[in-house]
């Protein structure tokens, strides 16, 4: 076995790697926007696998930056009924010493362990760390418990990496002006639907969603999709911000609206003919309307101002459940799952594309991957319509109900099937939409939280 070989063995399978680590991720991981458990003190920390991209030369005084790939879960106290500790990817670079330019990567100086007198840091902000990763996707196959795969593009090496520093839940790498690779950092058991949904829509010819290029994978002890590399759409623009501009110069942003209904219903063909979609009927009507009540009482337990509107908001799902037991069925199969201006974007072509298939983050894979009505997603953009125009001011009312409408309009025209023609289903996806945005606000960012209150409001009143 070689030096190199030998090291990273002894590095990766060390039972002192993680405790000397430890103090050290106590105090970053909770800094980082995609920690998911902020609020609630770190107990410990426990290692799922560890693998050396590059290996570390423990040997040496001064070395090259090593590349250390961690899933970790962090233990925090829960109550009898949540789920398990989450668990993060970490991709740690190791130095003897950080140069200025990546000290606002730094984690810490190791004191003791395998790595003791090292300095550890995010290795994704260094550029030689960063194209290693993206070397490794170019060459399909196993390392330690990691597994690379690829599509059939071939992939050019010698393209700059970049971090691109907008995203929330996860961490993306830009290279050159041709990929973007995401990294998932909270990560579940499971396939992730950002790489299983645009694969599968790939198959099916959907030009609305960049086709994955290649992604790689933990194989053990339980598959988890860990990151994805696809074409980076340069020079497309995000279509929040397109609203907003429009809200701005008092430009129509109708026919936009349109073009976008037209694309998501696109999607949704697609994802109907690549997937199954089943039916929901009583028992299934039953367990949907039962989930979006029991959100609307956890969100009112934790936002007192929801409560005097609880009844109004409950009628919307008992109407769905009253539907249901009355012998009404809806088609169901997969979407989106968390459908907004912010997970659109459209080329200087005017050509609207859909991103970021992951779902709504803190809700449990298995849900996220479960096929739900497709106005669950129409429910979102129209919910994204009425945010842009509350974010503007004066509110604009009349901008945002000309949008809804034409965004069903487009839809309906390309689907041939209109989602206004079911207002109670429609209904209780939107009502529980405005819930989990109170709840989010509430917890985020207090001072949007009299937007979704906005719409709790109307949504309240329209039930009686």
């Amino acid at each position: 076995m070689s030096e190199a070989a030998s090291a990273q063995v002894t590095l990766a399978n060390s039972t002192a790697l993680l405790p000397s680590l430890g103090p050290l991720l106590h105090e970053w991981l909770p800094r980082q926007r995609w920690f998911a458990g902020k609020g609630r003190p770190i107990t410990a920390f426990s290692l799922v696998s560890a693998t050396e991209i590059l290996p570390v030369d423990s040997g040496a005084a001064e070395t090259g930056p090593g590349l250390l790939h961690l899933l970790v879960k962090a233990h925090q106290p829960t109550m009898p009924a949540q789920p398990p500790p989450d668990c993060y990817q970490l991709l740690l670079g190791v130095r003897s010493t950080l140069s200025p330019r990546l000290a606002p990567a730094l984690i810490g100086r190791v004191t003791d362990g395998p790595l003791a007198g090292r300095t550890v840091y995010d290795g994704l902000y260094d550029p030689r760390l960063a194209s290693l990763l993206l070397e490794r996707l170019r060459t399909p196959g196993g390392l330690g418990g990691l597994r690379f795969g690829r599509g059939a593009e071939p992939i050019p090496d010698g393209l700059t990496p970049r971090v691109l520093d907008t995203e929330q839940s996860n961490s993306s790498l830009v290279y050159g002006d041709s990929y973007i690779l995401k990294i998932f950092r909270r990560v579940f058991p499971g396939t992730n639907p950002d790489l299983e949904l645009p694969l599968a829509l790939a198959r099916e010819g959907c030009g609305r969603v960049p086709a994955p290029v290649a992604w790689f994978e933990a194989a053990a002890p339980e598959r988890l999709t860990l990151g994805v590399l696809q074409p980076y759409l340069r020079g497309a623009q995000d279509g929040w911000q397109l609203a907003l501009r429009a809200l701005a110069t008092g430009d129509d942003f109708t026919p936009e609206a349109h073009a976008l209904g037209r694309a998501t219903a696109e999607v949704h063909t697609a994802l109907a003919a690549a997937l199954p979609t089943p039916s929901l009927h009583r028992s299934q009507t039953d367990q949907l309307a039962a989930a979006m009540v029991r959100r609307l009482e956890a969100a009112a337990h934790a936002v007192p101002a929801l409560v005097p509107y609880v009844p109004g908001l409950r009628a919307a799902f008992d109407a769905v459940t009253t539907l249901g037991h009355g012998g009404h069925g809806w088609a169901a199969q997969r979407v989106h799952g968390d459908l907004h201006l912010g997970q659109t974007l459209r080329g200087s072509d005017g050509f609207w594309s859909l991103i970021d298939f992951e779902g709504e983050p803190a809700r449990p894979l298995p849900e996220r991957r479960s096929p739900q009505p497709p106005v669950r997603d129409i429910a979102g953009m129209l919910r994204s319509f009425d945010y842009a125009a509350r974010s503007h001011r004066p509110w604009n009312a009349d901008w945002a109900a000309r949008c809804r409408t034409a965004y069903c309009d487009g839809y309906a025209q390309a689907a041939g099937t209109d989602p206004r023609d079911e207002p109670e289903l429609l209904r209780a996806h939107e009502t529980d939409k405005a819930v989990y945005e109170v709840l989010y606000e509430a917890r985020h960012r207090p001072d949007w939280l009299p937007v979704p209150m906005a719409a709790i409001h109307r949504l309240a009143a329209d039930a009686d």
